[in-house]
């Protein structure tokens, strides 16, 4: 329904433009008449017919669509072509989701997922940079810098920051309690928790600023003449890790399982280490910190019910059983399968004494490297226990992975989100140029520069259906739900750094235009690095972190201004 309405205001907005269009004047080739030879006439003519050698206010975008000189009037076309670019970015969102319930979260999840939501960012910046002459070009590529800093500090800041405040929730022990919010705005207490893979992708985001440093190292130095060739190589990084970014996002969910699945086996190892430690047989080790084979021995026989001194696999799935590891989402037969393979080293599918007290024994080495305190006590194995589980809830596990989202038709779904997919690219494709023409209009009309226009105004339209999602998903406040949310702006600033990067180093290159923007540059590298490396270092999210990204938003514009107006950078 709401599908049908954006296209219904579409098609009014399309109507209103093609019948309020600018007026061209009809010129007259002959402007002499015929005498009569009797009166000397002057020629009165209409003036609507006269050709005038005065230039027309505007350029009209292909012929048809309005433009404007004044400063309402550019203002109204930023509106209308703002709206329609969010139109675009609904559109993509909607088919990429659609697409991503038929075909998985692999190469939908990783690839187009994140091409598409960069797509209309991308847009902008390709025909602010094929507008007209190099000399044209030249000026309106400003625009498609200020989109791209823009979009970039957006996502980092305001968004990050919102996300923060929308899905708090309670902390204890340093993580986020799921739909748990009593403490209201306590900036300690109060916050998110995200999982690793949230830490991985903010670690990925700060590296994907290393082509806009490649590019301004002539600057850097002082050096005019190595630019062009500096555009070059970082036009070659961008494209190489735009292609490194999308094939780990392809393989990215099988590494994923395959993490999980280790951290579940390690969790089983240390809940047999657990039970074991608190039977009561005795003391599982000795004061020279060895095993007690006599109680191992007791223990042994306890396992093997049936008595003829070995462990099999019925007998070790009452063990797993018996631990009752609820705090993760358990598949006992691939638990048990994983322990009788370590514990089964002469493979006749049972484990004798030797082979059992061989197993332990290396658990609890195991256990001693990888325990938070080192103490000499036995509470290390308790330690080792708690580690496993965090680590389980720091990979996102929630047995939801392997679940299957049936599509009840498919066909149909699949020519819905291709219909989607095609009417978004369109939108964007045919609105970018107008839309950089009305920001440049009103940039000339006000006498503000192009760049604050677009830093400001257009990630408003390019990002606000990533933004609305991102919320929405806060909202649930779950620690999956935030994962999600938080490793969907740090990719999609990943994608406008490596992918908008890529388009716009291309026309620089092509057009032979001139790289100057090391203000703008400065502020997506500081942003991008200090969130990066903020996000990586942590996955718990105090509600007083969100004042750190929120900052960063104004000092931004603050520092692009002095840096531009004050030092005179460009």
């Amino acid at each position: 329904m709401a599908h049908n309405i954006n296209i219904f205001i579409l098609f009014i907005i399309l109507t209103s433009l093609t019948i309020t269009t600018t007026s061209r004047l009809i010129t007259n080739s002959s402007t002499k008449l015929v005498n009569d030879g009797v009166h000397e006439t002057i020629p009165r003519l209409n003036p609507l017919l006269l050709s005038t050698d005065e230039p027309e206010l505007c350029e009209q975008t292909y012929g048809f669509m309005p433009c404007n000189t004044t400063v309402l009037g550019n203002l109204f076309l930023i509106l209308v072509y703002g709206y329609l670019m969010f139109l675009a970015a609904t559109y993509l969102s909607a088919g990429s989701e659609l697409m991503l319930e038929i075909l998985g979260p692999g190469i939908v999840g990783g690839l187009f997922l994140p091409i598409l939501g960069a797509l209309p960012d991308a847009m902008l910046i390709l025909v602010s940079g094929l507008s007209g002459s190099p000399e044209t070009a030249q000026d309106q590529v400003s625009v498609g810098m200020g989109l791209l800093a823009g979009s970039t500090v957006m996502l980092l800041t305001v968004i990050w920051g919102s996300c923060i405040i929308i899905g708090k929730c309670d902390l204890q022990d340093s993580v986020a309690i799921d739909n748990q919010d009593t403490k209201r705005f306590n900036l300690l207490g109060s916050g998110v928790s995200t999982d690793i893979w949230t830490s991985y992708s903010a670690m990925i985001m700060a590296a994907s600023v290393l082509p806009f440093i490649v590019v301004q190292l002539p600057q850097i130095f002082h050096s005019s003449s190595g630019r062009h060739l500096a555009v070059l190589i970082g036009l070659i990084i961008s494209i190489l890790l735009l292609i490194a970014y999308c094939v780990y996002q392809i393989y990215q969910p099988n590494i994923q399982k395959r993490r999980i699945a280790f951290a579940k086996h390690k969790h089983v190892r240390s809940g047999i280490l657990r039970f074991l430690k608190t039977n009561a047989f005795g003391i599982l080790l000795n004061d020279q910190g060895q095993l007690n084979q006599e109680v191992l021995h007791k223990l042994f026989n306890s396992v093997d019910v049936n008595g003829d001194g070995h462990l099999s696999v019925m007998e070790l799935r009452a063990l797993v059983v018996g631990m009752q590891l609820n705090d993760i989402n358990l598949k006992e037969d691939d638990a048990i399968d994983k322990v009788m393979k370590e514990f089964d080293t002469s493979g006749d599918e049972e484990v004798d004494f030797q082979e059992f007290v061989t197993g332990i024994a290396k658990w609890l080495e195991e256990a001693k490297r990888t325990k938070i305190s080192y103490n000499a006590g036995p509470d290390y194995i308790h330690d080792y226990h708690e580690e496993t589980k965090r680590q389980h809830y720091l990979l996102g596990d929630e047995g939801g992975d392997d679940e299957e989202n049936g599509v009840d038709n498919p066909r149909r779904t699949t020519i819905k989100a291709v219909l989607l997919l095609l009417l978004g690219t369109l939108i964007a494709a045919a609105f970018a140029d107008p839309l950089v023409d009305a920001v440049d209009g009103f940039s000339a009309a006000t006498s503000i520069p192009s760049f604050f226009i677009s830093f400001i105004a257009l990630p408003l339209a390019t990002n606000s259906s990533e933004a609305v999602s991102a919320i929405i998903f806060a909202s649930r406040k779950k620690q999956r739900s935030a994962s999600l949310t938080f490793c969907s702006y740090t990719g999609a600033a990943t994608m406008n750094n490596i992918l908008c990067l890529s388009v716009f180093l291309a026309l620089v290159y092509v057009r032979g235009l001139t790289w100057d923007f090391s203000s703008e540059v400065l502020v997506i590298v500081i942003v991008c690095v200090v969130m990066g490396v903020f996000g990586s270092l942590r996955t718990t999210f105090p509600l007083w972190t969100s004042f750190i990204a929120f900052i960063l938003y104004p000092l931004s514009l603050v520092l692009v201004y002095v840096l531009d107006y004050v030092f005179g950078w460009s």
